[in-house]
């Protein structure tokens, strides 16, 4: 399983992960209690239930992976299958333009 730490200005919000059953989200017990930052996305409201797509990365953090030359220049230099999606997420999401980062756990 392949799995990370959703993180928001220094507060680890949630954790998605890949599994046999496809790709998962979940907020942190801590972070649904206090929402300080609101939802990660308007596509994935602070909920107590698991987030899931049995067949594709869920949106939100596909979109968060690099397109174009920056994408290329990832494959090339981690020598990274272009179709595995969630190792691009984890390898390159580290400091994402924009509020939210993933970390390999």
């Amino acid at each position: 399983m392949k799995r990370g730490k959703v993180i928001i200005s220094n507060t680890v919000v949630g954790h998605v992960w890949q599994d046999e059953n496809g790709y998962w989200f979940k907020y942190t017990d801590e972070y649904y209690n206090n929402p300080i930052h609101g939802p990660v996305s308007q596509t994935l409201p602070v909920e107590v239930q698991t987030h899931n797509d049995k067949r594709s990365m869920i949106p939100f953090f596909d979109g968060l992976i690099p397109e174009g030359w920056l994408f290329d220049i990832a494959i090339d230099n981690w020598k990274i299958n272009e179709k595995d999606r969630m190792e691009l997420l984890l390898t390159v999401c580290k400091d994402c333009i924009g509020a939210v980062s993933i970390e390999r756990e």
